[in-house]
C-alpha cells in the first residue's frame, strides 16, 4: 500500500497538506495523520476522499514514536511522501517563558522531527519525497523569537544534509521556509508577546504556501520559499551582515505603538 504520512495534521499547514495530497496525488491509497487532537482529525477524515489512518499522538511523549514504529512494522507500507509539519513557536525573550515552553520548542521542532524521520525512512521507496516545514525565521537569528528561529535553522540544515544523504535513492528533501502564515500558530505564539505589525503585513495564505511547497517538492527543489517578500528577505540575509539586519529590525520594532512590540 502506498501512503503519505503527515504530522501536525489537525490544523494549519499540516491539515492543508492532507487536503491537497488527497486531492492531487491519485497514487496515494491512504494518509497517516498524526496530531494530538483526535476530534480535529476525525473531522478532517470527513473532508477528504482518501482514507485516513489516525494517530492521536503527542510527539513530546516518549512512547509516541514507539506506537508509530509498531504500526509500521505490522503493516509495512510503501511511504511515498512524508510531511513533517508538527511544531510550535512562542514569541518572547529567553527566560520570560516557562521552561517547558522553551525546551518544548526544541523537543518538538527538532527532536520529534528527527524521530519521525528516523522511523519513516526504512519504509520509503526510491523516488519519494520529504517536506520539512522550517521557516524564514531560520534564515536569521531573531531576538524575541530566538529559540524558535534557532530550531528552524536546525530544520533547514538538517533537511539539506539529509537530502544529500538520500540522493542515491532519488528521495528529495524540501525545506519549506514561509514567513508568517495565517494559521492557529499565532494564537499560541503571541501568548507572551505580540508580533510586530510590519510582519503581519506579509502574512501568507496557508493554501498557497502548501500548494507551492508540494509543487516545488515534485520538481525536485530542496528549498521552497513562498512570496516575493520572503524571497527578498532570504537574499537580504545572504548578502548583508546579520548584525546590520538585526539593528534595522530593532529600529522598526521600536517604532511600534505600545502593546504591538
Amino acid at each position: 500500500m502506498k501512503i503519505a504520512v503527515v504530522t501536525g495534521a489537525s490544523s494549519g499547514m499540516g491539515r492543508e497538506a492532507v487536503i491537497q495530497i488527497a486531492d492531487r496525488f491519485g497514487g496515494i491509497e491512504e494518509i497517516w495523520v498524526i496530531a494530538r487532537r483526535r476530534n480535529s482529525l476525525e473531522e478532517l477524515r470527513r473532508e477528504v476522499p482518501v482514507p485516513l489512518r489516525i494517530f492521536s499522538l503527542d510527539l513530546l511523549e516518549e512512547n509516541s514514536l514507539d506506537i508509530l514504529g509498531w504500526e509500521l512494522k505490522q503493516r509495512v507500507p510503501e511511504i511515498k511522501l512524508l510531511v513533517n509539519a508538527a511544531g510550535y513557536g512562542k514569541l518572547g525573550d529567553v527566560g520570560t517563558m516557562d521552561l517547558s515552553e522553551e525546551t518544548g520548542m526544541v523537543r518538538l521542532n527538532c527532536e520529534a522531527l528527527c524521530g519521525i524521520t528516523h522511523q519513516i525512512l526504512p519504509y520509503m521507496s526510491n523516488h519519494s519525497r520529504i517536506l520539512m516545514f522550517a521557516s524564514a525565521a531560520g534564515f536569521l537569528p531573531q531576538p524575541g523569537f530566538a529559540i524558535y528561529a534557532a530550531t528552524k535553522a536546525f530544520v533547514l540544515h538538517y533537511s539539506r544534509g539529509l537530502n544529500a544523504e538520500l540522493h542515491a535513492r532519488d528521495i528529495v528533501v524540501t525545506a519549506v521556509c514561509p514567513g508568517p502564515v495565517a494559521t492557529e500558530f499565532f494564537s499560541v505564539a503571541e501568548a507572551h508577546k505580540k508580533m510586530a505589525s510590519y510582519k503581519k503585513m506579509v502574512m501568507a495564505n496557508p493554501r498557497k504556501v502548501v500548494r507551492q511547497a508540494l509543487r516545488d517538492s515534485m520538481m525536485g527543489k530542496t528549498l521552497s520559499v513562498y512570496g516575493p517578500a520572503m524571497k527578498g528577505f532570504r537574499i537580504l540575509c545572504k548578502v548583508l551582515p546579520h548584525g546590520l539586519i538585526l539593528r534595522l529590525m530593532e529600529r522598526m520594532d521600536s517604532k511600534e505603538e505600545p502593546g504591538l512590540s
